[in-house]
């Protein structure tokens, strides 16, 4: 039985995990369960950990995969209502767990991918395809356009966005405060960053201490999409 906190955390790790396709820096998990300490959290990430609620995910930038979710929150695992939303590549030197295996050949769908996002200092504006990728349906968000984009950089490792990674994105041109989005600055640079609008500006807020929140007046940034789910090849 999980403790009020322990169901918190879960919860919330869940619901970014659904929305953004990547977990919660510890920061985040921090503040939103009003803890004085990171210590706290990783206390609660051990339980859940134990409790076979969750996964730490090895080479990643604190990245965790939901496994199962109590009764209280659906009682859904990985196969019976919920498919985590960071998913590993193919590994050369073995096969795909049988969960991976599951969701790939399952409901495969081939998205362009457009070339290279900057996760970082934005780069030049992507318009061409340069090949395609396979994901799983469930990855999608089921409402318009979809597209791939390899990430370039390391601002967004916090957010579990490593450089190499693939990000796939459904193009909107709306996004909410907080979501994680293609932004295109000035018409010809486009940089993945954290969107949050204030007023008449907006700001690309990294997930890497080491680069500054960016502010832009709202003309000056255009939402191209926003992301849904992420795939690494080791």
């Amino acid at each position: 039985m999980l403790t009020k906190k322990q169901l918190d955390l879960l919860a919330f790790i869940h619901k970014r995990v659904q929305r953004d396709g990547v977990p919660p820096s510890f920061d985040e998990m921090k503040e939103a369960l009003d803890l004085r300490s990171k210590s706290g959290i990783h206390r609660l990430i051990t339980a859940l950990e134990e409790r076979g609620f969750i996964r730490r995910l090895a080479h990643r930038a604190r990245a965790i995969e939901v496994v199962k979710l109590p009764e209280s929150m659906g009682g859904a695992s990985t196969t019976g209502g919920f498919t985590p939303r960071v998913i590993d590549g193919d590994r050369p030197d073995g096969p795909p767990p049988p969960a991976a295996l599951n969701v790939e050949t399952a409901h495969a769908v081939e998205l362009p991918v457009m070339g290279r996002i900057a996760a970082g200092v934005p780069i030049s504006a992507i318009s061409e395809v340069s090949h395609s990728v396979a994901v799983p349906g469930q990855m999608l968000s089921g409402k318009g356009d979809h597209y791939a984009l390899e990430v370039k950089g390391d601002s967004m490792i916090d957010a579990g966005i490593n450089d190499g990674d693939v990000v796939v994105i459904q193009e909107t041109s709306v996004a909410e405060n907080g979501d994680i989005v293609v932004a295109l600055v000035e018409d010809h640079e486009a940089t993945l960053k954290r969107y949050k609008r204030k007023g008449d500006s907006i700001a690309l807020e990294a997930a890497n201490p080491a680069y500054e929140t960016r502010v832009f007046p709202v003309g000056h940034v255009k939402v191209q999409g926003k992301l849904v789910g992420l795939i690494r090849t080791y």
